[in-house]
């Protein structure tokens, strides 16, 4: 075989020789190997109740949702009084503001919704058992942080609805016998609801719930790594030859990334098909309008 008159050209391999270089100082200092090693070994139990494993991370998608969405919103919120307009002005006058604040509701009321399907989901497949209790603890205290997250969101736009609907839900804590009536006047900052209110109830949402709500999630989540999925007991009792698994990268890794994508999609037809309504702004005087109440997930009607 006849050879070429010209040398091929050598590499430099100056690239690779920097890309190796990066990647060993990153390694020394992350310990990048030792988190692979742990991602290609990790694995998640498959079985017939296994659909029930990703609703943590729609949940968790949700939440991310809901911190991008927010943020958003708060270049142009104004908390007190000019709550109502701003939330006017993010409405109809700025460009796609009404489908970032559809967003930001539907995916609330999906979070809710999702938290609490993973968090029944856990309870049936007996995830309270050792050595899984913290994580159960820690994961009981997620939809309660949840709850009021959404709770403190709701009366922020100031319109009729949210304002009254506020009222009948400080209800539940003045229900507490002895000291229900103080964290009522508490919360509320004055007598009634008001400009106050609004104030001290952005803060609760923007400032002191994530401060709770992120180290919680993130211990729940390192929980969750540390002891794995929990199974059903009737898997459980199967000899270890005939349990199966799935290697959570990049197989379980691809289907919950495919779920995050279906929750967009959901949040994304919500949102444009039916965008968040603005009522009219919140009067004092008015008499409470008849069927007012908090949204879905708080257990309480006006009388």
């Amino acid at each position: 075989m006849a050879t070429s008159p010209y040398p091929e050209p050598k590499s430099s391999g100056l690239p690779e020789s920097k890309l190796s270089s990066l990647y060993e100082w990153l390694d020394e200092r992350l310990s990048l190997t030792e988190i692979g090693a742990f991602a290609r070994h990790k694995t998640v139990p498959q079985h017939k109740q296994s659909f029930w494993y990703y609703w943590g991370g729609i949940s968790l998608f949700l939440f991310i949702l809901q911190l991008l969405t927010g943020i958003l919103l708060l270049v142009y919120f104004r908390p007190g009084k000019e709550a109502f307009e701003s939330v006017r002005q993010i409405t109809y006058d700025v460009e796609f503001g009404w489908l970032i604040r559809s967003a930001h509701s539907w995916s609330a009321n999906l979070m809710v919704f999702a938290v609490f399907v993973h968090m029944f989901s856990a309870f049936f497949m007996k995830a309270y058992r050792k050595p899984r209790e913290f994580g159960w603890w820690s994961g009981l205290g997620l939809p309660g942080l949840v709850l009021v997250f959404g709770f403190s969101g709701y009366l922020l736009p100031m319109d009729e609805l949210s304002y009254f609907a506020t009222k009948v839900g400080l209800q539940i804590p003045d229900m507490i016998p002895g000291i229900g009536p103080v964290i009522t006047a508490l919360i509320r900052g004055g007598p009634d609801v008001g400009e106050a209110t609004v104030q001290r109830f952005f803060a609760l949402h923007v400032v002191v719930l994530p401060l709770l709500f992120l180290p919680v999630l993130m211990f729940h989540l390192y929980l969750v790594q540390k002891h794995g999925n929990a199974v059903p007991p009737c898997v459980e009792e199967l000899p270890a030859a005939e349990r199966r698994s799935i290697p959570f990268f990049p197989n379980f890794l691809a289907m919950d990334l495919a779920m995050w994508l279906i929750a967009l999609n959901v949040v994304t037809i919500l949102a444009t098909l039916f965008p968040w309504d603005l009522g009219s702004p919140a009067n004092a005087l008015s008499p409470t309008p008849n069927g007012i109440h908090p949204e879905w997930y708080v257990a309480i009607r006006s009388s």
